[in-house]
């Protein structure tokens, strides 16, 4: 299937009123760029597309002309099994992403069961100066090592992921409240020495007393350690 085929399909799945709510959600995507297909029919369409010989060849032509291209093109990536092969084509595409949506939409099935192969690229990708793939980084520390394979020297990483991008620590406010719901007495310190800056401080609590995942007791608590206004 060539490039334009696939462009003509995403059109024929064209949604007007989804494509006008995701100009609204997804500011640094151009409203030209958007076509306007639903999840769900874009993961039908990805799993038909991973079988294809020709879906190679999307996978090469980058940067791709629509939000839709990149969303198709992140849950392709997601259904491949070998890790070798999923860690190059996400390699390959992380620095074209440019929006939080695609990103936190990259979820490789491959990565599930080789967490410690993944580790190291974790590394390298939380040092990036590309906004999305340090997003990248933090959600793969909260996806694969806030459980079982918990170490702290994890959120020392995110910790020391200093941004001024709103994209980047929004995920490390959602990654601490994440991880205060699974690790809690390992990541409390963090906020009761403030090694956080403010921003990222006080938006973790607020995300961790939304959560049901964190007790009464927890909550009344963290709303003590807000900076600022009580």
């Amino acid at each position: 299937m060539e490039k334009s085929g696939i462009v003509g399909k995403l059109f024929q799945m064209r949604d007007e009123k989804y494509a006008a709510l995701q100009v609204k959600i997804l500011p640094t995507v151009g409203k030209d760029r958007i076509i306007g297909v639903r999840t769900p029919e874009l993961r039908a369409f990805a799993k038909d597309l991973f079988r294809e010989e020709e879906t190679e060849s999307f996978l090469r032509e980058l940067p791709h002309r629509y939000f839709d291209e990149d969303q198709l093109h992140a849950f392709v990536i997601s259904q491949e099994k070998d890790f070798d092969k999923c860690i190059a084509e996400t390699e390959a595409f992380l620095p074209f992403i440019d929006n939080w949506a695609t990103c936190d939409q990259l979820s490789p099935k491959a990565f599930k069961n080789k967490p410690q192969k993944l580790l190291p690229y974790i590394r390298k990708w939380i040092g990036s100066e590309h906004v999305y793939t340090v997003r990248f980084a933090i959600g793969m520390l909260m996806q694969h090592f806030l459980d079982g394979n918990f170490s702290p020297e994890y959120p020392e990483m995110v910790a020391g992921a200093r941004s001024e991008e709103y994209y980047v620590n929004m995920m490390r406010a959602w990654y601490f409240a994440t991880a205060l719901a699974k690790q809690y007495d390992s990541v409390i310190p963090y906020l009761e020495g403030n090694k956080l800056d403010t921003w990222t401080h006080n938006k973790t609590i607020q995300k961790s007393i939304e959560s049901f995942r964190i007790t009464d007791e927890q909550k009344e608590y963290l709303r003590t350690l807000k900076i600022g206004k009580k």
